[in-house]
This record gives structure tokens, sequence and C-alpha cells, in this order.
């Protein structure tokens, strides 16, 4: 079953890089605890619309999505830690967009977002999405059914936010 509005976000580990250079775990429940978190998932980093336009919406709008009482912008993709560390760098995402690693696709699974891209070579990968989460219940949630850019960009995070 595909999270929805209204869901809690399911408890997971997922991973960021940690200040000693590696992977460090974190729980989602601690992750969403007590804050409001805009989340975009998306299939990889440096694949082409990930990289084109859903990753550098959110770095050039960060400012604005704060501005409407956001603490924090996390992209989440099922690759690991070192790689989305790399791509945040790539878009200059530090400091604007937390890189976060479900390497494991436990979250990913668990909110029914797995897409089975083998045949493409992939494997498991997320479908795209964002998500505003409040305190860890999720308060507005946006699939991509189509391909491209069409609901979950940060323009139209923007707009849920009012």
């Amino acid at each position: 079953m595909t999270i929805k509005t209204g869901d809690r976000v399911p408890s997971a580990t997922i991973f960021k890089m940690g200040d000693d250079g590696g992977p460090e775990a974190v729980s989602t429940d601690d992750y969403f605890e007590g804050r409001k978190v805009v989340v975009f998932g998306l299939p990889g980093a440096f694949t082409r619309t990930c990289s084109a336009k859903h990753l550098p919406g959110f770095v050039a709008q960060a400012q604005a999505i704060r501005d409407r009482g956001v603490d924090e912008i996390a992209c989440i993709s099922v690759n690991d830690a070192m790689v989305m560390t790399a791509w945040g760098m790539a878009h200059e995402a530090p400091g604007k967009v937390t890189m976060l690693s479900d390497g494991n696709c436990a979250l990913t699974e668990a909110m029914g977002l797995a897409s089975d891209m083998s045949a493409k070579g992939y494997g498991k990968r997320s479908k795209r999405y964002a998500m505003i989460v409040e305190d860890g219940t999720v308060t507005h949630f946006a699939l991509e059914t189509a391909p491209g850019l069409n609901v979950s960009s940060a323009e139209q995070i923007l707009a849920a936010l009012g």
C-alpha cells in the first residue's frame, strides 16, 4: 500500500554522511520528530530528470521553502550515502538540501514506493514523489504517475505550503 496524506512515515533506518566521513544510520522516527520536513524522493542520483530538474529546483528554492516554516529539506534515493553526498556537492546542495540514502530500499519499500527498474539495469529504485511531513505525519503527498516532473517539483511544494 502506498503512503498517503495522513499516514505516519514508517519506522526505518536510512543513512546520511557522518562527520567521520562514513555512513551514519538515521532513524526516521528521530529524524521527523517535532519538525516540519519537505522530502522529495527520486529514482537515482546523477540521472537525467533528477539531475537536470528535481534536485536543482529544490536547491534553488530552498530559502523560499524554509521561509514558509520548513525546518529541513531532504532528498532521498535508493543510492548509498557516498553517492548521495557527491551528487549533492555537484549541485551545491550542502546547507540547502540534506542528502539521505535509502541504499537498502527499506523506507522506500515500507512506503510502497519501490519500483523495479531491473530491466534497465537499475535494480530497485524509488518512484518520484514529494511530501511534507510534520512531526512524523504526512500532511501533503504528491506522487508522479507519469514520466517527468509534474506534481513533485519545488514549485509545487511551495504552492502546497501556501
